[in-house]
């Protein structure tokens, strides 16, 4: 099994989350207490037999561990820190960890125990843990692996069109009650080995000038993926759970229904609640379940990208236990994820909850915020290392003037400004939507200087192999 830890400031808790994930043992040299220098190697050791050594120059980690029943005692190997002898290290019978695991040739309805794919009260628990417990949840794409290696876009008309994200869950933290906010840390993301992306007419932020589907197949590998129908274009690993939430309040499912219904009434978009496709396919749930689709104030699909491992994720608690879920895994993705999808995949992710008692009403916290204590991504791919920018103003294309309250607008015009870019270089219209779907940033450049508030899309170059 292979374990990436990218982008990260590399300290002693993370090599060490990784043995005890993969049952290594780990000795390092020029080894600080709080992090790995950068020009220091680690050394994987697995009952005594050397598997590699890896410098931290380029700040990542990548090991091969073999299976193992033990895992490392971190009081002895925090004792054996700078040491390149493994018999420094000392190992326990490792505590089996929590998890919830799936049939992933099979859909979520045909194993509705696993989980579901609305936000509901009345969901029930399918694992109960304590906080500070490691938890493992194995998810399916956002599609319920509908969307297979070898289809073909025609494939795509007979799909269920309402069973968009399911999610692994719900998991009830015990001690958790209504006003705490729960803190959900990413210990790890591993994704699987193919991913798609697709436009679907309809949807997606460009939805007006793009009208037909179209289909992109990923396969990943040593910490990219790659498409044959984008040769030549490789994207960086970047794993992150799109989506992931805690179940609402009976008080907060009418609150949040009545207001988005009243935004339909208002010629606005959102997707009510519709009993087709839905698991649990029982009523009421199924009829007044909240859709998967926006985030809430529970969290759910929030698509930020900067949400992997290691990251912190904080949602205020509106029932008791909590109810975590997660799925919607994204291999890679740019802010924004315009063409309505990433680089979907299947994922196995394991996280670790933190209660802070009555944070929540205590500070009058509504929404979820989240951290990280590292790089959320390698500084090259994060920042990113050799780009090219459009920009978008709020200009219509017949030269009407638009002001601040337009800034989608200006997204807008960023984003067919990089299209038309792409295009120039010889990618199709929809090749080049799917690489701002998976690759471009659209950053906010000012806000203040009226009337044209300004949004860049920036492309980084080095997604494309010489």
């Amino acid at each position: 099994m292979l374990y990436y830890d990218r982008g990260r400031n590399c300290t002693w808790r993370e090599p060490v989350a990784a043995a005890r994930e993969h049952g290594g043992c780990l000795s390092g040299r020029n080894c600080e207490n709080s992090s790995i220098e950068d020009e220091s190697e680690l050394t994987m050791v697995n009952s005594g037999k050397l598997l590699g050594q890896v410098p931290f120059g380029a700040r990542t980690f990548e090991a091969r561990f073999e299976s193992s029943p033990y895992a490392l005692d971190a009081d002895a190997t925090s004792q054996a820190r700078g040491s390149a002898n493994a018999k420094a290290c000392t190992t326990r019978k490792r505590k089996p960890m929590k998890q919830i695991t799936i049939d992933r040739s099979t859909r979520l309805y045909e194993q509705p125990h696993t989980g579901h794919n609305r936000w509901h009260p009345d969901i029930e628990p399918i694992l109960e843990v304590s906080a500070g417990e490691e938890v493992l949840f194995e998810t399916r794409d956002a599609a319920d692996g509908q969307i297979k290696q070898g289809m073909s876009v025609d494939d795509l008309l007979g799909m269920d069109t309402k069973a968009a994200h399911p999610l692994t869950g719900p998991v009830y933290i015990a001690g958790a009650k209504p006003g705490d906010l729960l803190e959900i840390e990413y210990l790890d993301i591993v994704p699987e080995a193919y991913g798609w992306t697709r436009v679907r007419p309809g949807a997606g932020f460009l939805r007006d000038l793009f009208p037909d589907p179209y289909l992109a197949h990923w396969h990943m590998a040593d910490g990219f993926a790659m498409s044959p129908q984008l040769p030549g274009v490789r994207i960086a690993e970047g794993s992150f759970m799109g989506t992931a939430g805690l179940a609402p309040s009976h008080e907060q499912l009418a609150k949040w229904t009545a207001r988005e219904g009243d935004l339909v009434r208002r010629g606005g978009i959102a997707l009510m609640p519709d009993p087709q496709d839905a698991v649990p396919s029982s009523e009421p749930i199924a009829s007044s379940a909240l859709r998967t689709m926006p985030p809430r104030e529970n969290c759910g699909n929030l698509d930020a990208k900067q949400l992997t491992r290691g990251s912190l994720l904080y949602i205020p608690v509106g029932v008791a236990g909590a109810l975590y879920s997660v799925g919607d895994g994204h291999y890679a993705q740019g802010d924004s994820e315009c063409c309505v999808t990433a680089i979907e995949m299947g994922a196995t992710v394991t996280v670790r909850f933190k209660i802070h008692d009555g944070e929540a009403a205590r500070r009058n916290i509504r929404f979820p915020r989240f951290a990280h204590p590292g790089y959320f991504a390698r500084p090259e791919w994060a920042a990113p290392r050799n780009f090219i920018a459009t920009t978008g103003m709020p200009i219509r294309d017949d030269g009407t003037q638009e002001g601040e309250q337009h800034l989608s607008l200006a997204a807008r015009n960023a984003l067919v400004h990089m299209i038309e870019l792409l295009q120039e270089r010889g990618w199709t219209k929809e090749q080049a939507y799917v690489i701002c779907s998976v690759a471009v940033d659209l950053r906010v450049s000012n806000l203040v200087d009226l009337p044209n508030v300004t949004v860049s899309a920036l492309l980084p170059e080095d997604i494309f192999v010489k």
